[in-house]
């Protein structure tokens, strides 16, 4: 079988996503931001030729909303207490349906360009690496993808802090595997890092991440 590629998603419900951005926005235009989010990553992974297209979900009831906006998906839910545990946890479900490799890849790099997840692609299939990351500017990464899960890179790793990237190479080093990377992208969670975005949409492309541009565009009129 294929790679796979999964969104690690949340249903876009006020107040439960995104809140991080509040101000400047209010909880609901920050779920409908997520959700455009959501939709712009869905219509992305769905060009991805060389991979099947999943979703980890959560919270279980957000199923309903998944299986609307992303037809032809796997959907599988989110477990356990932390990122760590959901990671891991999805690992196992993705790699026990036998898919060749699996990556998880967040849900708030709108504008991420598809080659980097298409030199991700072409990176797992190297026999020789075992670990594809894409790193994060804040440390942590938008993208981790394994042929065999190892649950020593989840356990107990400092999430939400720059240590993330270090500590998982570190660990991964430590066992004997062999590590790549595509390049540093920026994720969006703060106030702040909305100008970035609205930069980042400027300078690109028209026709990327439509939805995320249409809310910009909805919101300035």
């Amino acid at each position: 079988m294929p790679v796979v590629v999964s969104i690690m998603a949340k249903a876009p419900r006020a107040g439960e996503v995104k809140t991080r951005l509040c101000p400047p926005l209010s909880n609901s235009e920050a779920a409908e931001l997520y959700r455009c989010f959501l939709l712009d990553k869905i219509e992305q992974v769905r060009t991805l030729n060389k991979a099947s297209p999943a979703i980890a979900y959560t919270p279980d009831d957000g199923r309903t909303f998944f299986e609307a906006c992303a037809p032809g998906f796997l959907l599988v839910p989110q477990r356990g207490a932390d990122l760590g545990f959901r990671l891991a946890n999805t690992f196992d479900q993705l790699l026990a349906k036998g898919y060749a490799g699996a990556f998880a890849i967040d849900s708030d790099t709108p504008t991420l360009p598809t080659h980097f997840l298409e030199q991700a692609l072409d990176l797992i299939a190297i026999p020789e690496i075992d670990l594809v990351l894409g790193p994060s500017d804040d440390g942590g990464y938008y993208l981790i993808g394994l042929r065999k899960l190892y649950r020593e890179l989840f356990e107990r790793m400092p999430w939400s802090t720059a240590d993330v990237v270090p500590e998982t190479i570190r660990r991964a080093e430590a066992m004997g595997l062999k590590v790549a990377s595509v390049p540093l992208w920026f994720d969006v969670d703060t106030g702040n890092d909305l100008e970035r975005l609205k930069t980042s949409l400027d300078s690109g492309q028209a026709d990327v991440a439509r939805h995320t541009r249409q809310f910009f565009k909805e919101r300035a009129g």
